[in-house]
């Protein structure tokens, strides 16, 4: 089973969630410029108002100034002390004072400018005439003002002034009235749109969560779906993995039972047969040699042949079912193999056996053929692949149960072998391990070079193997055509039928 890793193709936005999201966005940001244009309106009137209100406190600060200037005079004639003359010598700068900054704050009004030019021909006026009562006060004393005061009338340009400011304040208060209605005004509009515009922007948002909310439940439903049909799958690859283990046990099992027997009826049957032939024909040989020789000569060629076919026989039984292994036990067997294998290959090939290891290993006649086969497979991909110059075959017993090792120094398994699906040397291995509830592990041999191949089998009574319980921890598994294997493959070898009577495929 493989599983991609190729990048997901990229899907766009459905164009109505698309121009729902930009509806949004432009929304907010006309809220946010009517925003800003109201708080600018609303700044502008609150100005407004404010030089409103400072006209008005202008214009009674100037009536209180001449009052002031007015009062101080008259304390001045009464006690004829210059300590009251203070706010009559200020009166002047403080009144153009404040004619500049009404006459700045009255730029855009032009009734109001000409009314204040009046009152500033007023107040000069006023001031003036003061001026002249001290002058008169100095050089004539209060007598001469007393005579002043009874002709003149004074009190008239005052009232004037006040006129003038009251006339004045009130057309500034008309003007604070209408500037803050405009001011309320614009207040409410800017309320109302403000509050119009998040009451449509609530409105789109929440069809946009609706169908974000929408797309979620069918993602999470579409997600639940391939959720339930990759257990399912996962269930029928475990499932149909299981039933192909176990039907490749049972063929191993099959295979080595028909072995046996056709072996044995090769032995027995076909080696009776072809001893009475050869029998037969030593006899007729004998009688035709006087009288047929050529006759004779042919018979004994056909003798030859047949002793040929006998040698043959005896290797395919060989092949079919070692006879050592049933004769002399599998540490023989294995020795008696290891010795021929070095004898062919040129390699030297190294067996340590335990002693105990025997008396184990003839209990159970599957074990025996188990552990013969794995031996005979990897001495078989040594001489083909490895290019090893020494090998060591060792099986020996631990606490556990029997563990078999076969190492070689050779080139060791490439990557782009490991990975191969087709590959059946050490699947076989594998799967006569399991069958005997045993696991097979492949690495690197000693001083990171060549492969050693290790398996280990538990004594601990009969067991039923269950599927795969074991890794090939050999060479990491690359990747291949943007695919991962999703378990790891478990020959490294294609199988080749050997030369030294090979293994079981």
């Amino acid at each position: 089973m493989y599983f991609t890793v190729e990048q997901a193709p990229q899907h766009r936005l459905p164009l109505y969630k698309t121009v729902l999201c930009i509806t949004c966005a432009l929304i907010l940001i006309v809220n946010g410029i009517s925003l800003f244009h109201n708080l600018q309106s609303l700044k502008g009137a609150n100005f407004l108002l404010s030089q409103s209100s400072r006209v008005a406190d202008r214009l009674q600060y100037l009536n209180v100034l001449v009052l002031d200037a007015e009062s101080s005079m008259r304390g001045y004639f009464i006690s004829g002390k210059d300590s009251y003359l203070g706010p009559t010598k200020t009166a002047v700068a403080a009144t153009e004072a404040e004619f500049k900054e009404l006459e700045r704050l009255l730029a855009d009004s032009p009734s109001q400018l000409k009314n204040l030019a009046q009152l500033h021909t007023l107040v000069r006026r006023k001031l003036s005439i003061m001026g002249q009562g001290l002058d008169v006060y100095r050089e004539g004393g209060l007598s001469e003002i007393v005579k002043i005061a009874t002709l003149s009338d004074g009190r008239s340009s005052m009232d004037e002034i006040r006129l003038l400011v009251v006339i004045m304040v009130q057309e500034q208060n008309e003007t604070l009235a209408a500037r803050s209605a405009a001011f309320y005004y614009e207040y409410q509009k800017a309320v109302m749109l403000g509050m119009g515009i998040n009451a449509i922007a609530i409105m789109v948002l929440i069809m946009f969560y609706q169908l974000v909310r929408r797309s979620f439940q069918n993602r999470a439903a579409v997600e639940h779906a391939l959720q339930s049909a990759n257990e399912n799958l996962e269930s029928t690859v475990a499932q149909r993995t299981e039933q192909l283990s176990v039907l490749s046990r049972h063929l191993i099992s099959i295979s080595e039972e028909e072995k046996v027997r056709l072996s044995r009826e090769l032995h027995d049957e076909m080696g009776a047969n072809l001893t009475s032939i050869s029998m037969d024909i030593a006899a007729v040989t004998q009688q035709l040699q006087k009288i047929e020789p050529e006759l004779a000569l042919q018979l004994k060629r056909a003798r030859a042949t047949l002793v040929e076919t006998v040698e043959m026989k005896r290797r395919i039984v060989e092949n079919l079912r070692p006879s050592l292994l049933d004769n002399l036990g599998l540490c023989a067997a294995i020795e008696s193999y290891c010795d021929e294998f070095s004898r062919l290959a040129q390699v030297r090939c190294d067996t340590d056996i335990a002693a105990d290891v025997e008396n184990e290993a003839g209990r159970s006649a599957d074990l025996s053929i188990a552990l013969f086969r794995i031996v005979q497979e990897s001495l078989t991909n040594i001489r083909k692949y490895a290019k090893a110059s020494k090998v060591s075959v060792s099986l020996s017993r631990s606490p556990e149960g029997l563990v078999l090792r076969v190492i070689d120094d050779g080139i060791g398994i490439a990557s782009n072998t490991i990975v191969k699906p087709m590959s059946h040397g050490l699947l076989g291995m594998r799967e006569r391990a399991l069958l005997l509830g045993g696991t097979l592990a492949i690495r690197r041999g000693r001083n990171d070079a060549g492969t050693c191949i290790e398996v280990h089998i538990p004594l601990r009574g009969p067991v039923v193997a269950e599927g795969p319980r074991h890794e090939l921890s050999s060479v990491p598994h690359p990747t291949t055509g943007g695919h991962i294997q999703s378990s790891p493959p478990y020959s490294t070898l294609p199988h080749i039928a050997p030369d030294l009577g090979g293994p079981v495929q």
